[in-house]
């Protein structure tokens, strides 16, 4: 029979809980204390599964009943009710509550202001992405280091060990910027430290073979895809600069007359200010590039808007198309590339070649003395090099 408010008022307790129904799934469970609480018992995909309403008398009888025939509704058209009840929670969490992916819009806010390079915002943004996805709307007061690492091994699972430690890294500096705002009390990710796969360490492919990189330059040279991609692979050959600086390169930054262009200290990975001499060769293609893109913020503009640069992907897809995989050659490649062979040659000062490269000097006075000493020399390893581009694209 249908309970009765009658009914629930006169149901006491005994050693054990026990259920009495209602109909359609609803029941009261009375506990040993004595407390009466309200439950329906549903079926959704196969399953049987169970939506908690709350307690009598502060939910009547009227009312779990009226929230078990909405739940029904649900049921009727796919939608699981205990889930739904989750997700109601969580965006009232959300309204009220410091949220890790509150915190983590804040924290990313900040490195904006400390002007952190696109490269460094683009994997914040893409490791909070992630992050977010699986406890983002949870207050972080709340998530333990168990929620993290299962996070973090959907990441592992897929092989991708260097990003699963990048990631609780990130993880962790949020967690830290929480703490230094008051809003939790530790970081939870320093307990996961030993518990990741360490990545196996792997250099990026580079052909350093003179006849095999005179190969490549070719196939570069007749390659069909957009012409900003085949400029953008012939300028890294020639400038030796990391694919992220290149392809989030702004006019702004070139002196076509001087022949100079001078990246500042927040697009470097070292965060040091870098000029990089521009031999003939790279003058002509960034004038032909001019031809293409010379209105815009960027030389290599996303195609999808001109407001954002070309992907990252974009120069490494293009190596695949040409046939090179990625044991072969990269875009970060011809950095080794050319550091190899201009040491090969015998011709260059090897201090001379680390500051083409940006590789930062660890002593302070020695740095600023080779900053003055081997501009010159720079330059003149700029022009030689392009030269011998060329004579390795001829065979």
């Amino acid at each position: 029979m249908p309970l009765s408010d009658a009914k629930i008022r006169s149901l006491k307790p005994k050693d054990k809980s026990f259920k009495v129904s209602d109909f359609e799934g609803l029941y009261v469970l009375v506990k040993p204390n004595g407390s009466k609480l309200w439950q329906f018992k549903y079926r959704l995909h196969g399953k049987e599964r169970k939506l908690s309403i709350g307690a009598y008398p502060d939910i009547s009888l009227l009312q779990a009943r009226k929230i078990k025939s909405v739940a029904r509704a649900q049921i009727a058209v796919g939608i699981d009710p205990s889930e739904a009840k989750q997700e109601a929670k969580l965006r009232s969490r959300e309204a009220h509550g410091n949220t890790f992916e509150k915190i983590g819009a804040d924290f990313l806010s900040k490195q904006r202001i400390e002007g952190k390079s696109p490269a460094t915002l683009s994997k914040t943004e893409y490791h909070l992405k992630l992050a977010n996805k699986d406890f983002g709307r949870k207050p972080i007061t709340e998530i333990t280091p168990q929620i993290i690492l299962k996070c973090l091994r959907k990441v592992e699972a897929k092989g991708n060990y260097e990003t699963a430690h990048r990631l609780r890294a990130r993880i962790g500096s949020v967690f830290r910027y929480a703490v230094a705002s008051g809003l939790a009390e530790n970081d939870p990710t320093y307990a996961l430290k030993d518990a990741l796969i360490r990545p196996t360490r792997v250099h990026r492919a580079a052909i350093i073979d003179p006849k095999a990189f005179g190969g490549l330059l070719t196939a570069i040279e007749g390659f069909e895809g957009q012409a900003t991609t085949r400029i953008a692979l012939k300028l890294l050959a020639i400038l030796a600069q990391r694919p992220g600086e290149l392809r989030c390169a702004e006019w702004s930054e070139f002196d076509f007359i001087e022949g100079v262009w001078s990246l500042p200290a927040a697009k470097m990975k070292m965060r040091k200010d870098h000029n990089v001499p521009l031999p003939k060769q790279a003058l002509d293609l960034l004038n032909e590039l001019r031809m293409i893109s010379g209105n815009g913020v960027y030389l290599f503009p996303s195609l999808r808007s001109w407001q954002r640069p070309m992907s990252e992907n974009t120069l490494n897809a293009a190596l695949r198309r040409m046939g090179y995989s990625g044991e072969e050659m990269t875009a970060h490649g011809f950095r080794a590339t050319f550091s190899t062979l201009a040491n090969e040659s015998g011709l260059w000062n090897p201090d001379a070649i680390e500051a083409a490269l940006a590789h930062v000097e660890r002593n302070e006075v020695r740095k600023a003395y080779n900053r003055g000493l081997y501009w010159d020399e720079r330059v003149k390893l700029a022009y030689w090099w392009a030269g011998y581009l060329d004579q390795m694209r001829a065979g």
